[in-house]
């Protein structure tokens, strides 16, 4: 059998206190859990403004664990549209059902990760600006990572702290500033790729009427 330990990155505005657990906002892109990137600067550019941010390299293995994985597909951008609450209007319906359960049985949950670059792309989906096809088109043209969600106590427990380090004044700030820039550069570059596909693909509400029951 080969390698199945995977090396992640997690950033906390206050370093972890206890064992880890698979908690967090519900309404974040795979629903609940502890969420790790394969991005290093991701999770930085995140927690770069609290008080006392720790990043932590961790290592998740992955035998023995049922694992759903995305594709860089509209499958992955409607499973976060059920997530943040987006398909609430069309509850009881099949697609609201089939998102319902989709990872219900998953130990960690993996897929792109919806960073400073795809957040205002994903939010202009979500919004009806953009369509399916120019949302595909972005994520195979931006160079975003991967995020790993440990969804139970059993994925948590296989999820090792390799790494901990706290971050100074100086270092944050220099995190804060690069993650604006990568939000311009990313909100720029879709711009572009957007308007290539402009006319190409459906919204968000039409292929959400598709399915309303």
């Amino acid at each position: 059998m080969g390698n199945t330990a995977v090396t992640l990155f997690h950033g906390s505005k206050e370093g972890l206190d206890g064992p880890i657990r698979p908690v967090s906002r519900p309404q974040c892109d795979f629903g609940s859990g502890f969420y790790m990137g394969t991005d290093r600067l991701q999770p930085l550019t995140l927690v770069c403004n609290a008080p006392s941010p720790h990043l932590y390299e961790l290592e998740l293995e992955l035998h023995g664990l049922t694992v759903l994985q995305f594709d860089a597909n509209i499958d992955w951008a409607l499973f976060i549209a059920y997530n943040r609450g987006k398909l609430e209007e069309y509850r009881g319906t099949e697609l609201y059902r089939h998102y319902e359960q989709l990872g219900s049985e998953a130990d960690v949950i993996v897929g792109k990760i919806a960073n400073d670059r795809m957040f205002v792309v994903l939010d202009r989906f979500f919004s009806g600006t953009i369509t399916d096809s120019a949302l595909i088109a972005c994520l195979a043209s931006l160079n975003i990572g991967s995020q790993y969600v440990a969804k139970t106590d059993r994925a948590c427990r296989q999820i090792s702290i390799e790494k901990d380090r706290a971050l100074t004044p100086i270092q944050c700030e220099e995190y804060d500033i690069l993650s604006q820039k990568n939000r311009s550069e990313g909100i720029a570059a879709a711009d572009r790729i957007c308007r290539a596909h402009r006319r190409e693909g459906r919204y968000f509400d039409e292929i959400l009427e598709d399915w309303r029951a």
